[in-house]
């Protein structure tokens, strides 16, 4: 063996190990993260469950966190919970795939055919400003209170994020593609299945991230408006008798619910985009 190679060797295996040693698990970085997105909420829950024990804040304002599991144990025995939680994802999963399968779908359309956009998307852009809120008492005069109402305000909510993030996903990708696609002489079917949806994937992610959020706001609001069950409905009768426990309970579901779903997104995104070279912080 020559002197360089009895010199570099060593500096060669020192690197190695040092890689091996600063090179992370992809099980242990995940469970990094989850502690990290733990670190707040159980500071604040900490702070709050010691602020409610020494009667630093009125239990009927704000009841410690250990009131509030106490309410969603008795709830969930009793079953009434998961009777409320079932109708609430029922209303809510049938209203998101009404609404956001018409929004991909117009997204598409428009995003594809100038014609359709010059006439649908002015319609639609005037639409999307009114606010959940303002049109309630038209569906509430055109539909009544049944879940006609409900799932139609829903799907509302959930058809604009879809549609605009389709539209602008396709009016983004590279007019070099649709150049290649003309020339293989793809078929209008083709060039949307095999070109124009793969292209804008990542804009049809981010929709469907910020729909399924907004469908899920349009259940709080279509709930509240009036209704016999659902986590709305269970909110509202809690406010009525000054449970407030259980109206905090039920604001825990909807937001556990709603983070559950953008998670399952964000996996989506994780497993289809993994061909995106993309900052990641």
């Amino acid at each position: 063996m020559s002197t360089s190679e009895t010199l570099v060797r060593p500096v060669i295996e020192a690197a190695g190990k040092r890689n091996k040693k600063t090179v992370p698990r992809a099980g242990s970085a995940k469970w990094r993260t989850v502690r990290r997105g733990l670190y707040l909420p159980l500071l604040l829950l900490l702070g709050w469950q010691i602020s409610g024990t020494l009667g630093l804040i009125s239990p009927t304002l704000l009841p410690p966190p250990s009131a509030i599991a106490q309410a969603a144990w008795e709830l969930a025995v009793s079953g009434e919970l998961w009777l409320h939680l079932q109708v609430s994802i029922r209303r809510a999963a049938i209203g998101f795939l009404l609404g956001g399968s018409l929004g991909l779908l117009f997204g598409v359309l428009t995003g594809m055919f100038n014609r359709v956009e010059q006439t649908v998307d002015p319609s639609v852009q005037m639409l999307r400003m009114i606010p959940h809120l303002a049109i309630t008492p038209l569906f509430i005069l055109w539909f009544g209170f049944g879940e006609v109402s409900k799932i139609l305000l829903i799907a509302k909510g959930a058809f604009f994020p879809l549609y605009v993030n389709t539209f602008l996903g396709i009016r983004s990708a590279d007019s070099k593609l649709f150049d290649v696609a003309r020339i293989l002489e793809f078929s209008r079917w083709k060039q949307i299945t095999r070109l124009v949806l793969p292209a804008s994937l990542p804009n049809v992610l981010l929709g469907l991230r910020l729909s399924l959020g907004v469908s899920w706001l349009g259940l709080v609001v279509a709930e509240l408006m009036g209704s016999s069950e659902g986590i709305g409905y269970l909110i509202m009768d809690a406010r009525q008798f000054s449970q407030t426990a259980i109206v905090f309970v039920g604001i825990v579901i909807f937001a556990v619910v709603g983070k559950a779903t953008d998670s399952l997104v964000r996996f989506l995104e994780r497993k289809l985009l993994k061909w995106r070279d993309s900052y990641s912080g």
